[in-house]
């Protein structure tokens, strides 16, 4: 189950609630108040460094370096 946050609007008190994905959203505050509303907020997960992509860890054997010979060879 995920915990989703509210703010009242009224009194500005933050809640955390853990919630079914089809249940209503909270209409009252923990003191009362009926203007509530869900806060979003970014996620937890951040990804840093290479390897996320298809693209930065496929290896074509010899990279860069092996076409370096073949321009030379054109070009004599």
């Amino acid at each position: 189950m995920p915990m989703y946050e509210y703010e009242c609007l009224e009194c500005g008190v933050h809640f955390e609630r853990l919630q079914h994905f089809n249940d209503p959203p909270i209409a009252e505050c923990p003191r009362g108040h009926r203007n509530v509303r869900r806060v979003f907020s970014p996620p937890a997960i951040v990804f840093k460094g290479s390897g996320f992509y298809v693209t930065d860890n496929r290896n074509d054997g010899g990279g860069e370096k092996a076409k370096e010979p073949e321009k030379e060879k054109a070009a004599d």
